[in-house]
């Protein structure tokens, strides 16, 4: 028993350390496709890498009216959290290292918690810039929570009312049965308008191109972040970055969780040696398309656009998905 606690224990740790350099490292790429979609040279790959190391080294600046508590807290447990996300979603056939029935509730609330740490931060730190920033990243989290917990929530019913094996609010129970193989041609259809509804999540949840508003650095100069310095301010690009690989993880594991060793007829460990390097790229083009060609095809909304957007455009799209779907399974 206390061999298992030992190598679960190296496995998380070895799996966020793996996590958060490929976090930083898409942001690289990232970074750089959008400056080769706009024509511009752009920054080395591994600028993101130099910015962190830099910030590293430099002195941690308390405000003179901040509480230090939350503002150190803030972006310590923001990392934190989006760390533990890795732990609990499975890495191509490689099952998570946490596990229960509420796989699925836990990794939401840590990706909320995380956005709520930023933005206590933010309030924590005595600045009104900051307070306008961590204003702005509280209204963006109750309009992209209404369709993100239509989203789930559709999932989980219909995987309960189609029998598939497993927790309904398990995310190994979506890995090891595709839900596009259970639905009909309406269940097929509203499972498309889930996937774009919670693809257009991910730039409320990271924060970025047309979601860049809490920060918004041409409007109020880095919004809820303008008073972090020195190794604070490194924790919250870090926690930034792994957001967007955990929440573009999250829409792998519940919409693609094709497997390309099952594909090709492997099994056992060289299936998991296979569907590991795999899950990473199916994660990376989640990514690129959620962040890296949004944020360049569109500019920033107003915190007011944005609400209306998730409120009324995405929330009414996830639920025609899920009207669409409860027909697919009633009809049966």
């Amino acid at each position: 028993m206390i061999l298992g606690f030992v190598m679960r224990t190296v496995a998380g740790v070895a799996l966020m350390l793996l996590a958060t350099v490929l976090a930083v490292l898409f942001e690289g790429v990232d970074r750089k496709l959008n400056a080769i979609m706009q024509r511009r040279m752009g920054p080395p790959l591994l600028q993101p890498v130099y910015d962190i190391l830099k910030l590293l080294g430099k002195e941690n600046i308390v405000p003179r009216w901040a509480n230090p508590v939350f503002f150190h807290g803030g972006p310590v447990v923001a990392m934190v959290a989006t760390m533990m996300v890795f732990l609990y979603i499975p890495i191509g056939s490689i099952p998570p290292v946490l596990s229960g029935r509420g796989d699925l509730i836990l990794v939401l609330y840590l990706l909320s918690l995380s956005g709520v740490a930023v933005a206590i931060g933010g309030f924590a730190s005595g600045s009104p810039i900051a307070n306008v920033g961590a204003q702005r990243e509280m209204v963006l989290m109750m309009s992209y929570e209404l369709p993100l917990a239509v989203v789930v929530s559709t999932l989980a019913w219909f995987v309960y009312r189609m029998g598939i094996p497993g927790h309904p609010f398990s995310l190994e129970t979506y890995v090891a049965t595709s839900i596009w193989s259970m639905a009909g041609r309406a269940g097929f259809l509203g499972l498309i308008c889930l996937f774009i509804a919670l693809l257009t999540v991910i730039p409320g949840e990271t924060g970025k191109g047309l979601m860049d508003i809490p920060e918004a650095k041409t409007e109020i100069l880095e919004g809820v972040t303008v008073e972090y310095s020195g190794v604070n301010l490194a924790l919250l690009h870090v926690a930034f970055n792994l957001k967007c690989a955990a929440i573009s993880a999250l829409v792998v594991s519940l919409f693609f969780p094709f497997s390309l060793g099952g594909a090709l007829g492997l099994s056992g460990g060289l299936k998991a040696l296979v569907d590991f390097p795999w899950f990473w790229a199916k994660v990376f083009m989640v990514s690129v398309f959620g962040v890296t060609f949004l944020r360049t095809a569109f500019g920033r909304l107003k915190i007011w656009q944005a609400s209306r957007f998730y409120w009324a455009q995405v929330g009414a799209l996830s639920l025609a998905g899920m009207i669409l779907i409860s027909v697919d399974v009633l009809l049966r």
